[in-house]
This record gives structure tokens, C-alpha cells and sequence, in this order.
């Protein structure tokens, strides 16, 4: 018997597996490292949220920076919040307590919703860089061409788009018989990692998985590109070197977060496709470098090369210590 998300089917060749149950395994080859490993990624759990929820309470305390650049910045950390949520609690389990069971369910919702928030993400990193284009090369209709009402339709657009690219994958799988094993070799339900359990046809899962990947990946790096592209070529344009030096110096936090966040998909996305000789633990720790490191690093990006995200973090921290010296006279 073999068995799938939704019914069982006869196979005489196989064992009947429970359907309704996955085991995610962490990382395969360093289970005697799973709690040293459980540092950095408690470490870099607690950055996220504390980085992405000050970036969150700055931005929405200071009237000053109700622009569209830091509204774009609050979309991305309420975004990488929500993905540390899906994602770094049962990697702390798994990682400390070995409590790698999940239900089918749970698996199929933790796959959905990682792999939605990551393309949300890229969808805003495309915002951000269409966003400094207008403000270098079109900076007298700045305020008319992002206004609120686009800034919103953009949000909505990032969450419809991740969401319908995302939707197929669940029911493609869902369709599958597991006949093998139920031990995903992972440290979350990472699409591919659940598809290479099953038994018969998977190529339309393997080719569904990876258009939507170059669907987001290959056009928003395009754009980005095409958008700096023509950024670089009005630069060049201007005479003054201070003028260059500042046109440049407004880009430089959202290059970084680029930077951070695609490097580590891409070296994940090509090693799991092609990398057929990469070790599986690289494959995993990879995959995890991905999830964790651009939410915590984004924020500080910002706080440390944004001055007017960094003066008012200092101007909140020290509001605060006032505040707490009054109450303690």
C-alpha cells in the first residue's frame, strides 16, 4: 500500500505510510551539533524581531519619515516578522529537543507561507529600487508618482502576487503518494524536500517549482538591475561630485539589502537544483542562511546607513531613559 495527503492507493511493492504526519530531521550529519547550532539561530531569531519591531515603532512615531522609502522598509520588516515566525520556532524545537514531528497539514502551511513571504519580499525589494529610480531620475514628481494610494496598491500587489504564485504548490503535492519515507531531511517543509519524498510523476511539482522561482528571482533581478542601470546612467550625468556622491549614498542601504537577501537564495536555489556533488548538510545550512540572515541583518543595514532611521532610534532610546529616570525619582 502507499499512501497520499488526501487517500491511500494499492501498490504492492511499497509500505502503507501514515499520510497525515511528517518527521523534519534538521540538519543531516551535524545532529551532534543541533545545539551549538541552536545559538546563532536563537541569536539572529531575537534580532529579527527586536531590529524589525523598532524599525516598525520608529517609523510609525516620527511623522517625519512617513515617506515612501521607510513605508516600503516597513512593508519588508512586517514581512521578514512573519516569516521568522513561520520558521524559527520549530527550527528551535527540532534544534534543542529533536521535536521534529509535524502534521501534514502544518507542513503543507509552513511550505505555503515561507515560500510566499520570501517572494513578498522580492516583490519589495523591486518596490525599493523603483522607488529610489524615481528619486534620482524623475525627483521633481517623486511625490506625485508614489503617492499613498500607490504605495498601498503596490502592498496589495506583493501579497496577491506571492500568494497566487504560491497556491498551486500545496495542491500539486497534495496529489502525491508516499511510499518511502515520511522523514523530511530538513529543517522546515521546504518545497522540494517534501516533493523528492514521494513516489511516481513529479515533474509537474519540479516544474511548476521552478517557474514560479524564475518567475519572482529572474524578473524582479532584471528590473533591479534595469532600475540601476538607468540610475547610474543619470548619475553620471551630474557635474558635481558631491551631487553624485549623494545620489549614490541614498542607495547604498537598499544595495546592501539586495545584496544580503538574494547572495544566499541564489547559492541555495542553484546548489538544490544543480549542485548534485554539494553535501547535504551545505544544502541545509544554505536554505537556512537564506530564511535567517537577511530579517535580522535588514534592519540594522538601515539603522546603521540611514541617518534619519538612526537619529531617531537614539531619540526614542534616550526619550525612554528620561522617562524611566522621572518615574524612578
Amino acid at each position: 500500500m502507499s499512501s497520499t495527503l488526501g487517500h491511500t492507493v494499492e501498490s504492492p511493492n511499497h509500505t502503507n505510510l501514515d499520510p497525515s504526519f511528517f518527521f523534519l530531521l534538521g540538519i543531516p550529519g551535524l545532529e551532534q551539533f543541533h545545539m551549538w547550532l541552536s545559538l546563532p539561530v536563537c541569536c539572529l531569531g531575537t534580532a529579527t524581531v527586536v531590529g524589525n519591531i523598532a524599525i516598525l515603532v520608529v517609523v510609525a512615531t516620527e511623522p517625519a519619515l512617513h515617506k515612501p522609502v521607510y513605508l516600503f522598509l516597513c512593508m519588508l520588516s512586517t514581512i521578514d516578522l512573519a516569516a521568522s515566525v513561520s520558521t524559527v520556532p520549530k527550527l528551535l524545537a527540532i534544534l534543542w529537543c529533536g521535536a521534529g514531528h509535524i502534521s501534514a497539514s502544518a507542513c503543507l502551511a509552513q511550505m505555503f507561507f515561507i515560500h510566499t513571504f520570501c517572494m513578498m519580499e522580492s516583490t519589495v525589494l523591486l518596490a525599493m529600487a523603483f522607488d529610489r529610480y524615481v528619486a534620482i531620475c524623475h525627483p521633481l514628481r517623486y511625490a506625485t508618482i508614489l503617492t499613498d494610494a500607490i504605495i498601498a496598491r503596490i502592498g496589495v500587489v506583493a501579497v496577491v502576487r506571492g500568494s497566487l504564485l504560491m497556491l498551486p504548490c500545496p495542491f500539486l503535492i497534495r496529489r502525491l503518494s508516499f511510499c518511502q519515507s515520511q522523514v523530511i531531511p530538513h529543517t522546515y517543509c521546504e518545497h522540494m524536500a517534501v516533493v523528492k519524498l514521494a513516489c511516481g510523476d513529479t515533474r509537474p511539482n519540479r516544474v511548476y517549482g521552478l517557474t514560479a522561482a524564475l518567475l519572482v528571482i529572474g524578473v524582479d533581478l532584471f528590473c533591479i538591475g534595469l532600475s540601476y542601470a538607468l540610475i547610474a546612467q543619470a548619475v553620471l550625468r551630474l557635474s558635481s561630485h558631491e551631487a553624485r556622491s549623494k545620489a549614490l549614498g541614498t542607495c547604498g542601504s537598499h544595495v546592501c539589502v539586495i545584496l544580503i537577501s538574494y547572495t544566499p537564495a541564489l547559492f541555495s536555489f542553484f546548489t538544490h537544483r544543480f549542485g548534485h556533488h554539494v553535501p547535504l548538510h551545505v544544502h541545509i545550512l544554505l536554505a537556512n542562511v537564506y530564511l535567517l540572515f537577511p530579517p535580522a541583518l535588514n534592519p540594522v543595514v538601515y539603522g546603521v546607513k540611514t541617518k534619519e532611521i538612526r537619529e531617531r532610534v537614539f531619540r526614542v532610546f534616550h526619550r525612554g531613559q528620561r522617562t524611566g529616570l522621572k518615574a524612578s525619582e
